[in-house]
């Protein structure tokens, strides 16, 4: 699966997914492949264009705001986004919850269509998706 770390979460975290994945998947952090400060409209289009990617993003933004989230819902693209609580912890709260939930994750990708959005939680273990 090629995954996207959004550029709202640190670069290292995608670096050591990559490393924990290796010959799995390909995990990249945002900055590797679009300049510090991309619209989000322009990163999901170059995406969708390229096929089903996953994004793990702490940006809720993407769920609120109108145009971005009609962009997201009708891209092929999979979206994980952290909770609040998530967010808010520290780098490495976040990787372990994130490798915790890492195979229903997975399972969760592979099964769905594209424009799902999925909130990853601070403390359960349930994933849940995120209202349409």
């Amino acid at each position: 699966m090629k995954v996207l770390v959004d550029e709202n979460l640190p670069p290292p975290l995608a670096r050591a997914l990559n490393a924990l994945f290796i010959g799995q998947h390909e995990i990249i952090h945002l900055r590797e492949r679009f300049s510090a400060g991309v619209k989000d409209p322009e990163w999901i289009t170059v995406l969708n264009r390229e096929g089903r990617w996953v994004i793990i993003s702490g940006d809720r933004r993407i769920t609120r705001n109108k145009a971005e989230y009609t962009i997201f819902r009708s891209s092929r693209l999979i979206g994980f986004f952290l909770s609040k609580g998530l967010y808010k912890a520290p780098f490495i709260k976040q990787a372990e919850r994130i490798l915790a939930l890492w195979e229903g994750m997975e399972a969760l990708a592979e099964r769905v269509e594209g424009g799902a959005m999925f909130e990853l939680p601070m403390k359960s273990t349930r994933i849940k998706q995120l209202k349409l």
